[in-house]
């Protein structure tokens, strides 16, 4: 995948958002809380995620996928090139730390749908 793949895709979500964050990074977000990391900076780039622990711990074994600094004890991978894995693959990966992101929000940021507007009679 590249950037503009990856972007398309992160931002296909609910209420997912992107933002240029910490100088290069790409952020994608859900209500406000980061589910990918993109750095623009590198070459190659370099994509962040967060896995699920046994994910994290099998990714890790493949030679150009490391823990994520600072977020890594969190689970978090980083790709140190986009080309890593499979298409397929990474985008089941980042479909599923969507999911884990939007899991912890609260009950009421996660509706994907408006609120019903009040039918109260004045």
């Amino acid at each position: 995948m590249d950037v503009e793949s990856i972007r398309r895709y992160c931002l296909s979500f609910p209420h997912a958002k992107e933002n240029l964050q910490w100088d290069d990074d790409l952020c994608f977000k859900v209500k406000g809380k980061i589910f990918v990391m993109l750095n623009l900076d590198s070459v190659p780039q370099r994509l962040c995620f967060k896995a699920t622990p046994e994910k994290f711990t099998e990714l890790i074994e493949n030679e150009d996928i490391v823990p994520a600094s600072y977020v890594g004890r969190y689970k978090w991978v980083m790709l140190e090139r986009l080309d890593v894995l499979p298409k397929a693959e990474l985008e089941d990966l980042i479909r599923q730390s969507y999911e884990m992101v939007a899991a912890k929000l609260p009950r009421s940021t996660r509706r994907s749908k408006p609120p019903k507007p009040s039918t109260s009679k004045r």
